[in-house]
């Protein structure tokens, strides 16, 4: 009954509120009629589109690729074994009470990234391995978002601690790590890495391209927390260090029971904020030659067999990425709540 209310409460709102709902359908409604009544999501191939509306059928029969990239077809079952364990290394931080949360922290940020790496690449105890070239879809936007993320946190807030040192040299070397990181944009870092860096390696050195890629974005990224972090320790009243001083704690102590837990609970918006922006920021890997989700749809469009069909695609690929980022926002929103009652 908000609407009864609402219409006894404010009659012309209630008019304005109607006219602007009739003017959103009548827009929408062709988008709506495009996408899904329209629409085909039956058949076998393009003959099938009638070409009034959306074709999925593109979608359909290049599904696996958008999800694994051109990752061998008979290991694809290593990307579904690593996204499981990262869901199940993940669903314990969500679950207030259970019991041994802070022990997976090195699992979380050491262990998994680090597995991860192995399984998918393969090349030891009987895997075949399988080149980051083949890597590809949501599969490696998946993969540099996780591990930038998992990274990044602990980095970020180390330099935050560090550019609020008391030591100045520690201080001006952290200063000048992030404003160094800072002034440049992603799609330099990751040009920088795949180019240039190769050109001032040692002859006979070299790396993986998705592993400089990795450093690159992870580097990056941190530079970005640590302003964040930085922020929420400027949050924390004076008091709350000298209380901690006083019963005794040292610096470690200090940061790691009173001030940091306060510090980033300040600044969860912040950190989801610059999550997010990662995971968006991973297309540009395109520009270096690697193919994410969008440059998996990019790829398939050129494909003669469905030209014209780069919409739907695109409508997918944006889909996709919505529902990460939504889920990461409404994450964090569920994460301010507990953390405002436990307050």
């Amino acid at each position: 009954m908000a609407w009864t209310r609402f219409a006894k409460k404010s009659p012309l709102q209630l008019v304005i509120t109607g006219v602007l709902l009739a003017l959103l359908i009548y827009w929408a409604w062709p988008v709506f009629d495009w996408l899904f009544f329209k629409a085909q999501f039956t058949g076998t191939d393009r003959s099938a589109c009638t070409g009034e509306g959306a074709c999925w059928l593109f979608v359909r029969a290049r599904f696996d690729q958008f999800i694994f990239g051109f990752y061998e077809p008979s290991e694809r079952w290593r990307p579904i074994l690593v996204a499981i364990l990262w869901i199940l290394g993940f669903i314990p931080v969500r679950l207030a009470r259970f019991p041994a949360r802070k022990a997976l922290i090195p699992f979380l940020l050491v262990v998994l990234p680090v597995s991860s790496w192995f399984i998918l690449r393969g090349g030891f105890w009987g895997l075949p391995s399988v080149e980051t070239s083949r890597w590809g879809g949501l599969m490696l936007t998946l993969l540099i978002s996780a591990i930038g993320i998992s990274l990044s946190l602990p980095l970020g807030i180390l330099l935050a601690l560090g550019r609020r040192s008391e030591l100045p040299l520690l201080r001006w070397i952290t200063v000048a790590f992030i404003e160094l990181w800072r002034g440049v944009p992603l799609i330099t870092v990751l040009f920088m890495a795949s180019v240039m860096l190769p050109f001032f390696l040692p002859p006979g050195v070299e790396f993986d391209k998705l592993l400089r890629c990795l450093v690159g974005v992870v580097l990056f990224t941190s530079a970005y927390m640590a302003e964040v972090v930085r922020a929420g320790l400027q949050a924390v009243p004076k008091g709350q260090h000298e209380a901690a001083a006083a019963l005794g704690f040292g610096y470690w102590q200090s940061m790691g029971l009173v001030v940091l837990p306060q510090a980033l609970r300040q600044v969860i918006p912040g950190i989801v904020n610059t999550f997010i922006s990662l995971f968006k920021d991973t297309s540009l890997v395109l520009i270096i030659g690697m193919f994410d989700l969008l440059g998996m749809v990019q790829a398939a469009s050129t494909d003669p067999e469905w030209m014209g069909y780069a919409m739907e695609g695109y409508v997918f690929a944006g889909f996709v990425f919505w529902l990460f980022c939504f889920s990461m926002s409404r994450t964090s929103l569920r994460l301010e709540k507990r953390l405002e009652q436990a307050r």
